[in-house]
């Protein structure tokens, strides 16, 4: 009798506690495409896919093997395919949630900063179940190793990220703001976690620290260098800032890559061919929401159309009487496209009066396209992406600072000039021939 009721007893009681069950993950397809959307906002894979190759099959997705460049050396992204090999095929939640929130994989490897864990700590328990989902049940594995990044003494000491985590990373959830809507909320979600936005976007310290990952830092979104390319500002400046761009011409340009008579280039053609063109209507009209109530930060040149100098210099171009330096490379080499006005013709080539990336204090993105060429990006809704030929071969160092200062300085665009040294320092860096 005892041995029956103490049985009875301790099958009610393991009945009643939940641990005995078996838990088994939720892989259901919804929370598989749930998680691909949000892969999709968060670009995983512009970071962690190779570049493709001419002549070669194209890399495997989310495969790793990208190299980005750091002031500390090139950064090999890594292989995030579920292969338990070389990928993160045995990873658990808790070994997922850790990297993207903390930045440490396991075992205890800590992940450089290049990794934008800081933003991704604001990510929900919910999306990061869902990316989780995803990544293990909807991404083909690959078994294939990245290259090792080997940074040079000390910065090959990852322990000491340790002491950088503690000082610069927050790993604080996002909070709703209850002072603001629904739809402002969500666009600060999207833009200060998935998005991670101010990894490009906002300055750097000397440690490598964003300087400020909410709106709450004045610097956050201000305009920041990266490979040199420069991410220009997206506050309200209204030169060389979003002041003068509508919130429906900001979600256009994340989705076709134009808006506003402007167009994508650099590093930025990918996001929107890899994430935002994928996003749906209500999110990108809530990150242009949240994006336009950003009060002006920042330094940037201005633009004013309506000045005298903007008209006469409009006029004089009209009539081929501008003598200004620059001017003449500008009409035989920029204006077929760009316009004698520089405002360019829409969804084909983008405006540079009042352009923000040409206003920016900064002029980085310029140079390097001038010197490298560039092109539009390939969207699903967008028009027929062109092109714009490199000018290395074909323009000295002094005359592309002629050309650019001029495009800086007209139709009332008011920002520094570009001199020689910048040219020359950025073909130096980036190559492009060795016109001087």
């Amino acid at each position: 009798m005892i041995r029956r009721r103490l049985l009875s007893a301790c099958l009610t009681l393991f009945a009643c506690v939940p641990w005995v069950h078996a838990q088994t993950p939720d892989t259901s397809p919804g929370l598989v495409a749930r998680g691909d959307y949000l892969a999709r906002a968060a670009d995983c894979a512009g970071c962690h896919t190779a570049a493709p190759v001419p002549g070669k099959p194209q890399p495997h997705p989310f495969a790793g093997g990208l190299p980005m460049g750091s002031p500390f050396g090139t950064i090999w992204s890594s292989n995030i395919t579920p292969d338990p090999v070389h990928g993160i095929g045995r990873y658990s939640y808790e070994d997922f949630a850790r990297a993207l929130r903390k930045g440490v994989a396991p075992g205890g490897k800590h992940l450089y900063p290049a990794m934008p864990y800081p933003s991704f700590s604001k990510i929900s328990d919910d999306d990061l179940h869902a990316l989780y989902a995803y990544f293990m049940h909807g991404v083909e594995p690959v078994a294939q190793a990245a290259p090792a990044t080997k940074l040079p003494f000390p910065f090959n000491q990852r322990w000491a990220l340790t002491f950088w985590d503690f000082a610069f990373a927050p790993d604080k959830p996002f909070v709703a703001d209850p002072t603001r809507d629904a739809q402002w909320n969500r666009g600060a979600y999207l833009v200060q976690s998935l998005g991670h936005c101010g990894a490009c976007h906002t300055p750097r310290g000397p440690a490598y620290d964003e300087l400020g990952y909410t709106d709450e830092s004045p610097a956050y979104l201000t305009g920041g260098t990266n490979d040199h390319w420069h991410a220009p500002n997206l506050t309200g400046l209204p030169g060389a800032g979003l002041g003068r761009i509508s919130a429906a011409d900001l979600a256009a340009f994340l989705k076709t890559g134009h808006g506003a008579g402007l167009a994508t280039f650099g590093a930025m053609v990918q996001v929107v061919e890899d994430s935002t063109q994928y996003l749906d209507d209500q999110d990108l009209q809530a990150i242009a929401s949240y994006l336009k109530s950003l009060p002006a930060h920042g330094d940037g040149g201005t633009y004013d159309d309506h000045s005298r100098e903007a008209r006469q210099s409009v006029a004089a171009l009209h009539t081929g009487e501008q003598e200004r330096p620059g001017a003449g490379l500008y009409q035989g080499t920029c204006a077929r496209c760009h316009q004698a006005d520089g405002m360019g013709v829409p969804l084909k080539y983008p405006r540079l009066a009042g352009n923000p990336a040409v206003l920016s204090q900064k002029p980085d993105s310029l140079v390097r396209l001038v010197l490298q060429g560039g092109r539009a990006p390939s969207t699903v809704h967008g028009p027929e992406p062109k092109k714009m030929p490199a000018f290395a071969d074909q323009l000295t160092d002094t005359e592309i600072a002629r050309v650019l200062t001029f495009v800086r300085s007209t139709w009332g665009n008011n920002a520094p000039p570009v001199t020689t040294r910048d040219v020359r320092t950025m073909r130096e860096a980036v190559g492009g021939g060795s016109t001087h």
